[in-house]
């Protein structure tokens, strides 16, 4: 019996088996993976990321069959910095997002920033901002204009995160601690801020962190492989 048809995208699909595919798809249904038979033939081509697709699928255990699997809207074409961001926020739900776990507004920030990737945006606010919803739809987020203990964060103060709870006033300066400043910046997604930015992604990289199981991420690593210098 097939389930009911749902929007959904390919996140990571690999060959199995002499000719099928083992895809991992996101849905407003959450994350799963399933079996595309005939990988090689028509619904193969459709097998790839970033692509809106309409998904159903057979089978009740955590590992289905796709059932039916056609286009639902123009492929979104990302290349250079663009396509290695989208391939990390593919890597990054297929880490994070647990199977099966309904998130529809993870699905629709999903399909907003390919979006917004594929148009040429500007690539780190469109990154962040998707970490951030992650974490906080997942109730792992945090507050970014007050403190662990309730106070609001002032411009000149310095705080430390403490995972999963939030800032911690410190009196002195820290490796990896942020400024006031910085803070109320990103509340405000304000990020034409000196700093902000690059705070923000530090930040988002220690928020993560635990989330991660200690395995770097490989989209991550080459996309900095492609963002140093070529030498002679």
């Amino acid at each position: 019996m097939l389930a009911p048809s749902q929007p959904a995208y390919v996140l990571h699909s690999r060959a199995y088996r002499e000719s099928s595919a083992l895809v991992d798809f996101l849905t407003p249904q959450g994350r799963l993976r399933a079996v595309l038979r005939g990988a090689r033939g028509k619904a193969g081509s459709l097998a790839r990321p970033f692509i809106p697709l309409e998904l159903e699928t057979r089978g009740r255990g955590e590992l289905k069959n796709v059932g039916r699997l056609e286009a639902a809207g123009i492929p979104n074409l990302l290349t250079g910095e663009a396509l290695f961001s989208g391939l990390y926020l593919n890597e990054l739900l297929i880490r994070v997002l647990p199977a099966e776990d309904p998130h529809p507004v993870i699905f629709e920030h999903y399909a907003m920033s390919i979006l917004a990737l594929a148009q040429g945006r500007p690539l780190e606010p469109i990154l962040r901002a998707f970490e951030w919803r992650l974490l906080d739809e997942l109730g792992y987020g945090f507050a970014l204009d007050s403190d662990v203990q309730g106070n609001a964060v002032v411009s000149d103060g310095l705080y430390r995160l403490e995972a999963d709870s939030g800032f911690l006033p410190i009196g002195h300066w820290q490796p990896g601690a942020f400024l006031g400043s910085e803070l109320l910046a990103m509340a405000d997604a304000d990020w034409s801020t000196p700093g902000a930015l690059a705070a923000a992604k530090r930040l988002m990289r220690q928020a993560l962190a635990p989330h991660l199981g200690g395995r770097p991420l490989v989209s991550r690593e080459l996309f900095m492989t492609l963002k140093e210098p070529t030498r002679d």
